[in-house]
């Protein structure tokens, strides 16, 4: 059984319930798998996305990749 006062409750990032962080909680940060589940579905709906930052490098070094029409990707 968690002992509340040694153990340090979090607050669940999908649905905001509160659950344990401990090694008894396989699922943490989340206080479910559905709740996991929901999560990595919304990063593969790219809800979620990590900002880029374009660069005056990247414009410069974006010329030297001419596409060839010869080449196959996969």
């Amino acid at each position: 059984m968690l002992n509340s006062q040694s153990t340090t409750l979090i607050a669940c990032p999908t649905c905001q319930k509160k659950s344990p962080w401990s090694s008894e909680n396989p699922d943490r940060p989340f206080c479910s798998h559905r709740c996991k589940l929901i999560d990595l579905g919304a990063w593969a709906n790219e809800t979620y996305a990590i900002p880029q930052q374009d660069s005056e490098e990247d414009e410069v070094f974006s010329e030297d990749l001419k596409i060839d029409p010869n080449k196959r990707f996969l």
